[in-house]
């Protein structure tokens, strides 16, 4: 009788089981959108192994730089949205390239798996410079419209963002010099070529005391400069960081996206890799995929009119 009943349940009981597979049956490739050996590269290696560890399949790194990470990101939404093709992102940079160009791809056709750090941006000037303070740099700039150079990392970046945003709360006109990176923005304030600059604390640590930043545009004072205070506390609610993070295309299942997720937040809360991060001057965050969405829906909003008012 027994037999009887498994024979005729058999089908049904095929039928009822779960029809996909569990996740990742194969290699994952992580895509990076900037040259082999820059920060991003750095940051994919060494979650690397941690990430087969968790996932229990090979993840193999591949680059497609260009064009401040377009190209790479408009390859990604191309992809097969199943999970196994994931990508760098960087924000602001996918939410301001398609606002004020066309980059091949647009903010919603990404979707963010976790943000992983954050470096934020403080407005930094040379130890001899007269300006000692963030009113001081303000009342010059007040007093000579145009005057004031400040440098950035290069055009509609969370630099020229937050520059844009300052000239507009502080009332105060100022000259935006982009640069083609972090490192000749770096060159040209030490060279005395910009008055000014918008710098990361990673990128300030290693010139030790021959720089100063006058305010950083978080929240909160930063862990690793906590006596440097903050844009908001002299009455500018500004806010410039960039974040790092990885996204998959638009479609990609809920379910493989939150292995993904699960991998990364725990690579992210490991002791090691905090460490790590602090002693370089960047912030280590831990932003799960909702998260992650919110935070870009609500940047977006507040930056698309800037965008359309200034790239006219």
């Amino acid at each position: 009788m027994n037999k009887i009943l498994i024979a005729l349940f058999a089908p049904l009981l095929f039928l009822c089981a779960p029809s996909f597979a569990d996740f990742p049956e194969k290699n994952v490739v992580y895509q990076i959108t900037f040259s082999p050996g820059g920060g991003s590269d750095v940051r994919a290696r060494h979650q690397q192994p941690h990430l087969e560890n968790e996932l229990g399949k090979k993840v193999v790194i591949q680059y497609k730089p260009g064009a401040g990470g377009s190209i790479g990101w408009a390859n990604l939404v191309k992809q097969k949205a199943d999970g196994y093709f994931m990508s760098g992102i960087n924000i602001p940079h996918i939410i301001l390239q398609p606002l004020a160009r066309e980059p091949g791809y647009q903010t919603e056709e990404i979707i963010p798996v976790v943000l992983f750090q954050q470096i934020p941006f403080g407005l930094t000037v040379l130890q001899d410079s007269p300006f000692k303070t963030l009113e001081d740099l303000i009342s010059f700039a007040k007093n000579n419209p145009g005057g004031l150079t400040i440098g950035g990392s290069g055009t509609w970046d969370a630099t020229h963002i937050a520059n844009l945003q300052f000239d507009m709360m502080a009332d105060i006109e100022t000259t935006y010099v982009p640069h083609k990176g972090g490192k000749p923005k770096q060159t040209s304030l030490l060279g005395g070529h910009t008055m000014a600059s918008w710098f990361g604390p990673n990128e300030k640590m290693p010139h030790g005391d021959k720089v100063r930043t006058l305010a950083y545009a978080t929240e909160n004072p930063i862990q690793v400069s906590p006596d440097v205070p903050t844009f908001k506390s002299y009455g500018y609610p500004l806010y410039s960081s960039v974040y790092h993070g990885v996204g998959v295309p638009k479609g990609t299942p809920e379910k493989h996206i939150k292995v993904l997720e699960k991998a990364f937040l725990k690579i992210a809360g490991l002791d090691e890799t905090k460490k790590v991060k602090l002693k370089v001057g960047i912030m280590p965050i831990a932003l799960d995929s909702e998260s992650a969405q919110k935070l870009i829906a609500e940047k977006k909003v507040a930056w698309e009119p800037i965008v359309k008012k200034f790239s006219k």
